[in-house]
């Protein structure tokens, strides 16, 4: 299992625990809601069952012990007739009445019959009522659920929210802080890569100019080619020698950039792999020519292990004026990408090939984004038919001869 692979199934395996976690909460809260409703409820009917016993009673005694026991419960109720007029409330703002005579005997209370319907249509979307019969009148008592019985509704979706706020940040913090040590980590090894590099490939040089004058083979075929491949590893030498500080990007036409490096490339790759350039030759970009070789080199090589034998593969430089944007197209004709890896292949670790390491791509992109400025992505792809990854550069400057 590769390392995106592995932490891909953490994720799963962090995000079905917290799920798990999440749903026993809400179910456990869910659970007590219940019993404290059923509790609210047989308080609602006890309540009710006072009021019937204050209508009906003449025994003072027993008034005494149906009042303390009416002022003990504190469910918010309205009483109503079966026409609908309100009758009595329990529980609702005391400075509030739905009777006008009342508020005219007393300047501490304020009539307002709204208040006391808006508060029975709550009632009645909440709990079907409780049902008396007074001396022949039908009575409904509606009750809704009490403060503390609301609270603890809402109470695990806060508490969830505010967990969830902390993991976001918490998790926002380390990733910064775990990818600022491996940028670290990443820029140390380059340098010192670069430096090993550097003595060898001193030494080569010197080598090839004593073969020149010992052998007089100055304009030996295999000599200059040796002098390709040691200019080459002082180009891969000055690429990881840039790593980690802010590369200089230079007006170029994104033509010529790209092919002087085709034409490096294909002759060292297979014959049955046909390697075709074309597009606008006009268009310019600001590139740092040895980065910007390495994105190629990468995509090119991607390209070749994904044709797997024979095939081509076609760069074309195209753009667009109306956005100010350069596109470099890189096709081949392998196997191909499914879409849902479109972004996976990205990520640093994902290969499929058994020797892989996955880097490549991954070092694409931040060559192309942290020091271009610009986009890379998957444009198109098919499976057994091939792929097309696309650049996407912010052009300096359009020629006459610039299509748009």
């Amino acid at each position: 299992m590769n390392p995106y692979q592995q932490k891909k199934r953490w994720k799963y395996s962090l995000l079905t625990f917290a799920m798990v976690i999440a749903s026993g909460s809400l179910l456990y809260t869910s659970y007590l809601v219940r019993n404290i409703a059923r509790s609210e409820r047989t308080r609602a009917e006890v309540w009710a069952f006072t009021m019937k016993q204050l209508t009906i009673s003449d025994d003072n005694d027993f008034l005494n012990y149906v009042f303390a026991v009416r002022d003990s419960l504190t469910v918010p109720a309205i009483v109503t007739n079966d026409k609908g007029d309100i009758q009595l409330s329990r529980g609702l703002d005391q400075t509030k009445t739905f009777i006008k005579l009342a508020a005219e005997g007393n300047k501490k209370l304020t009539y307002d019959p709204e208040y006391f319907k808006r508060e029975l249509a709550y009632m009645q979307d909440q709990h079907a009522p409780i049902r008396l019969n007074v001396y022949g009148e039908k009575w409904l008592v509606y009750y809704k659920d009490s403060a503390l019985l609301t609270q603890l509704k809402y109470f695990p979706y806060i508490q969830l929210s505010v967990i969830a706020i902390f993991l976001l940040l918490a998790y926002t913090a380390f990733s910064s802080s775990r990818k600022s040590e491996q940028n670290q980590v990443w820029v140390g090894l380059a340098k010192e890569t670069a430096h090993q590099l550097g003595t060898p490939i001193s030494s080569l040089m010197a080598w090839i100019e004593l073969m020149k004058e010992k052998y007089s083979a100055g304009d030996d075929s295999l000599i200059a080619e040796m002098e390709n491949d040691v200019k080459r590893l002082e180009i891969v030498a000055d690429r990881f020698s840039k790593i980690g500080s802010t590369p200089k990007l230079e007006e170029h036409k994104v033509y010529e950039v790209v092919k002087d490096f085709v034409d490096y490339f294909k002759v060292r790759v297979s014959k049955n792999i046909s390697m075709e350039l074309t597009g606008n030759p006009h268009l310019e970009a600001g590139l740092n020519v040895p980065l910007f070789d390495w994105v190629l080199e990468n995509l090119l090589k991607n390209a070749v292990n994904a044709i797997e034998g024979k095939g081509s593969i076609q760069v074309d430089i195209s753009g667009n004026k109306i956005k100010k944007q350069v596109f470099i197209d890189v096709s081949d004709t392998g196997k191909g990408i499914p879409r849902s890896k479109f972004d996976t292949v990205f990520q640093p670790g994902y290969t499929t090939r058994k020797r892989g390491w996955g880097l490549g791509l991954s070092l694409t992109k931040r060559m192309i984004e942290n020091y271009h400025n610009g986009q890379i992505f998957v444009k198109d792809s098919e499976l057994g038919k091939g792929t097309t990854f696309r650049i996407v550069l912010k052009h300096t400057r359009y020629d006459k001869q610039t299509n748009p």
